[in-house]
């Protein structure tokens, strides 16, 4: 598209920003909390608020709080909630089986949100993080992350999560061919309508360190992620593994994390036009918010402007911790 305008002074694009009612007007990205997914950190006990040091404002919550939280999304217009669970030492193994335990926390926690507000969305991570002895997404043998074996592995806590009622499964492992094997798995066992969001360009990022924390994961960590996270070096392999996830059954794609990657959402928006949503990580969030309480930044304007980029990157919707905060500006 070649714009056409006049010349000075017939033409002077300020007159367009000179009111906010004209602004609004001529606006060219629009957000909604309709765009917006919370993430929450599930523990156990009873009437537990935990903060997470690291991440002011974010807590891990007990299931009983979970549920008054996604009342709350339900009343900001808030479409789906997104659970990560902090499962104990105990439950921490080899074998990672409470990954697809009935009465993990993540299950348990799905099936209180939905009996309490059944038109919330729930949407689950699917990785063995959270349940490994050594913090990795996938079985370590000999110290290599191996694929095949952790595929099966996510079958299992995948089907796990679709009988516990979620909406969304996100696979966010990174290992090669889980989509397909998850997809079918799902289909297999009459879970049709339980839609995939693949983290499909996930990167090795230096932004996931809070979230290790809230999860419970940094101290278990051993080595790095970088044999099955991308290389951020790369934007083609990112649109190559976008494709191959979409081929294998994923309904939506996520780019995490989210405002170092713009680039690579709007590569895959305009590259396949699916649903493109992204993950505005822990680090993202800690960085805003430490500024903020320094003083150095306005961190409300820059909540907002950090969410609209996303909108105008080409992402139909974002996971962002901003997100009830974010709800209530918008709503007024």
């Amino acid at each position: 598209m070649t714009p056409i305008q006049a010349t000075f002074p017939a033409s002077r694009p300020r007159r367009t920003r000179m009111s906010p009612a004209l602004r609004a007007m001529v606006a060219e990205t629009a957000l909604s909390p309709a765009d917006l997914i919370w993430p929450m950190f599930v523990r156990d006990g009873e009437g537990v608020e935990e903060p997470v040091p690291s991440m002011p404002g974010v807590f891990r919550r007990s299931i009983d709080k979970v549920v008054e939280a996604a009342r709350e999304a339900v009343d900001l217009g808030i479409p789906a909630v997104c659970l990560f669970p902090y499962t104990s030492v105990a439950d921490r193994t080899a074998d990672c089986a409470e990954a697809w335990n009935p009465e993990n926390l993540s299950n348990r926690a799905t099936r209180a949100i939905k009996a309490a507000v059944p038109g919330l969305m729930v949407m689950t991570d699917v990785a063995l993080d959270p349940y490994s002895d050594t913090g990795h997404d996938g079985y370590v043998v000999d110290g290599e992350i191996v694929n095949d074996a952790t595929v099966e592995a996510l079958v299992k806590q995948a089907l796990s999560q679709a009988e516990a009622g979620v909406d969304i499964i996100g696979p966010s492992d990174m290992m090669d061919g889980r989509v397909g094997a998850i997809r079918a798995a799902l289909e297999g066992a009459g879970h049709h309508n339980v839609a995939i969001m693949a983290y499909s360009a996930k990167y090795a990022s230096a932004f996931y360190g809070p979230f290790r924390e809230a999860v419970g994961a940094a101290d278990a960590l051993k080595g790095d992620k970088k044999t099955y996270q991308m290389d951020a070096a790369n934007s083609d392999e990112a649109l190559r593994l976008i494709a191959r996830d979409l081929c294998e059954g994923a309904d939506m794609v996520m780019i995490k994390p989210g405002m170092p990657y713009l680039d690579i959402c709007r590569r895959a928006k305009e590259t396949f036009g699916a649903p493109t949503f992204a993950y505005q990580v822990s680090g993202e969030y800690a960085m805003i918010m430490a500024a903020a309480q320094n003083g150095w930044i306005d961190g409300e304007r820059a909540m907002m402007e950090s969410l609209m980029c996303f909108k105008r990157a080409g992402c139909d919707g974002v996971l962002s911790y901003f997100a009830p905060a974010a709800a209530r500006i918008l709503r007024g």
